[in-house]
This record gives structure tokens, C-alpha cells and sequence, in this order.
């Protein structure tokens, strides 16, 4: 209440943050409501300014030996790969702690780790995606960032149960229920390097858009003599905005 009260001076917003809080118990608030990544955020604030500071102080040559991104309770600590930074690994995850102590919180052990991405097959999720270090034939090394299986096998179910719910209608209208899954999904991972999943997924989709109209004629196969996949998309209005973009 106080982190709220320094920025928010609004007596009607306080109260109503206080109701929130108080309905959620003595402690915390309740996991997994609207309000919950929000107060995360806030209450975080000061995990943000030690991690900055320690930005500041690794400064070389005009660049930072550290980097950082955090949402709600989820942080990503990035540290220079050189031998010289080896105790610097060591430094931000103790004070990382030291610093959520004074917050009356802890690191979930099970779900913390450091990961070296200059090993192979090496890599770390964050908020969905995979991020691991490739090299190109040329020797060419960049960070690639995918969606994680996870998230494109969850995406694929939810697509596969409102097809499988909807066997009576048609594929319009089943389409129409299909398409806001989509959207959201793609709008979320239309960045870095998603087109390869992009492409498997609006393959896979096609198909059951397909097999759907099939089965509603009674008939077996995915009617690729029929219907182009240019004449799918005109019939169903099925969701085809599958472009990467970067801003």
C-alpha cells in the first residue's frame, strides 16, 4: 500500500487496492487474479532499482556486463560470458536474494537455475519462449527465440478441443471460435524467430479445417482436389495473418 500510495493519490483507488488485499487473506494476494501481476510489478520495483544499479557499475567501454528483464515474479539475470564475469554471476544472484529477503520473500530453488548458453544444446524459457544461442555455418552465433514446445502443444489442444466440440456445426462457424485462439497466439510470438512454428501451425490448422468440412459431407480425406488452400481461406475466414514483425 505504501509503493501504491508514493505514485497514487487517489483516496477511492487506495480504498478499492485495500479491498483487493484484504480478500485475498493476511498475506500475498490471491494467486492467479487480474490484480495479482500488477501488484507483483509494483511490489518488485525494488529488486528493478538494485538490478539497475548493478547495471551501472559493470559499465565497460560504454556497455554493460549485465542485463536483466523481469515480469511479476519472473526475472531473467543476463551476465557476460568472459572469464573476468565469473564472479559477477556469483554477486547478482546473492544480492538477488539478499534483496527479495528484505520483501519477505524467496527464489523458488526449483524453478531457478543458471544456464551457460555457450554449451551445447543449452537454453532458457522465459514467458513462453525458448531462447538458446545457434551458429550459423559461417560461424556466424545469435540468440534465436521460439516459442517453447509447451506453448505450441497447448495452443494445437485448444484448437483440437473446439473442433472437437463443435462436430455439428459447420466450418464457418467453427472457424469463428478458432480464429480469437489464433490471433491471440500468433500476436504474442510474432516476434524473433516464430516462423517456422508459425508455418507448422497454420499447415496443421488448414488441415482440420479440412477434415472437418469432410466429415460434415460424410466423406473421408482433407478434399485437397477440391479446395485450394487459397478457397479454405475464402470459405472459412479462417485466421492467416502469420507475419513476423519486429515493431
Amino acid at each position: 500500500m505504501a509503493k501504491i500510495a508514493a505514485r497514487v493519490s487517489d483516496a477511492d483507488v487506495l480504498r478499492l487496492v485495500k479491498l483487493i488485499l484484504k480478500a485475498a487473506g493476511k498475506k500475498g494476494v490471491i494467486q492467479g487474479g487480474v490484480a495479482s501481476p500488477l501488484f507483483s510489478n509494483i511490489y518488485l520495483n525494488e529488486v528493478d532499482k538494485m538490478l539497475e544499479k548493478a547495471k551501472e557499475v559493470t559499465i565497460k567501454n560504454g556497455k554493460p556486463k549485465l542485463e536483466y528483464s523481469r515480469w511479476a515474479d519472473d526475472v531473467i539475470v543476463l551476465v557476460d560470458n568472459h572469464r573476468s564475469s565469473v564472479w559477477l554471476q556469483r554477486a547478482v544472484a546473492k544480492r538477488l536474494r539478499e534483496e527479495l529477503a528484505k520483501l519477505a520473500l524467496t527464489i523458488n530453488e526449483e524453478k531457478t537455475n543458471t544456464i551457460d548458453l555457450y554449451k551445447a544444446k543449452s537454453y532458457f524459457d522465459f514467458l513462453g519462449f525458448r531462447f538458446k544461442r545457434v551458429v550459423s555455418p559461417k560461424g556466424h552465433a545469435w540468440i534465436q527465440s521460439t516459442p517453447k514446445p509447451s506453448a505450441a502443444k497447448a495452443v494445437r489442444h485448444k484448437i483440437k478441443e473446439i473442433f472437437r466440440r463443435n462436430r455439428m456445426r459447420s466450418a464457418k462457424e467453427t472457424v469463428m471460435k478458432v480464429n480469437p485462439v489464433l490471433r491471440g497466439w500468433v500476436n504474442y510470438f510474432r516476434i524473433g524467430n516464430s516462423g517456422r512454428c508459425f508455418a507448422g501451425l497454420r499447415e496443421w490448422t488448414e488441415r482440420k479445417v479440412r477434415r472437418h468440412q469432410r466429415k460434415a459431407q460424410q466423406k473421408h480425406g482433407f478434399g485437397w482436389k477440391k479446395w485450394s488452400s487459397k478457397q479454405i481461406y475464402q470459405r472459412t475466414n479462417l485466421f492467416n495473418d502469420y507475419k513476423i514483425r519486429y515493431a
